[in-house]
């Protein structure tokens, strides 16, 4: 028992070698192929459940739809805005393109494929587009629309890590690059990147909460 423990360790650790990982550079490539792949899927539910509201409720005028709770808190009066079709068809439509990359990417990172630079590179200019959209939509939401769409505020919450964790992953693995004279700095804020992340999060719950606070206070 004890040298089959040994060896499945000595096994892992020729792994993280082979792909030049220590432990911690091994735990945050882990880290990044779970949020990719589950933020992928999650977002992708997502998406799917607003496309197929959207067409149903095109469909029958008399729909209701599954995540208009109140006036605040409704999807179906989002989707009425210009803004729910910014590029002339649903936003929906674009996260069912795009989320099947990021589970396909998220598969590829926790199976350890060296992929290519560029590759690298696009992806992480995909996700920074993604979160630069939603960033568009929350303000968008908050101050014009200033109704909240349930499922909308799911997908925001998964953009957010995917770009963060993968932004980070390309920082520690290099195919970000960093000058020389920086390299030492970037490496200390990489151990410290969770307050990135709560930082990013915390911006959104401000937001929202400064837009909507009339509501919120009446649910205390």
């Amino acid at each position: 028992m004890t040298s089959t423990a040994a060896g499945t360790a000595e096994r892992t650790a020729g792994m993280d070698e082979a792909f030049g990982d220590d432990p911690r550079a091994s735990r945050s490539r882990l880290a990044t192929g779970l949020i990719q792949l589950l933020g992928g899927i999650i977002g992708l539910v997502a998406s799917f459940d607003l496309s197929y509201e959207r067409v149903a409720s095109l469909l029958d005028p008399g729909h209701v739809i599954s995540c208009d709770f109140n006036p605040v808190l409704s999807c179906g009066t989002v989707m009425n805005t210009w803004q729910a079709s910014v590029f002339g068809f649903p936003n929906p439509y674009i996260g069912l393109m795009a989320f099947p990359f990021v589970i396909f990417m998220g598969v590829l990172t926790l199976a350890r494929v060296a992929l290519p630079r560029w590759v690298n590179l696009t992806f992480n200019l995909g996700t920074l587009g993604g979160l630069v959209f939603i960033s568009w939509l929350i303000i968008q939401t908050s101050f014009l629309i200033g109704v909240l769409c349930p499922w909308c505020m799911v997908v925001w919450a998964v953009v957010i890590p995917i770009f963060w964790f993968t932004t980070v992953d390309n920082l520690r693995t290099g195919a970000i690059g960093v000058g020389e004279d920086w390299r030492g700095a970037v490496d200390d804020l990489l151990r410290f990147h969770w307050i990135g992340l709560a930082v990013l999060y915390l911006a959104v719950l401000a937001i929202i909460g400064m837009a909507f606070w009339d509501y919120w206070s009446t649910l205390f």
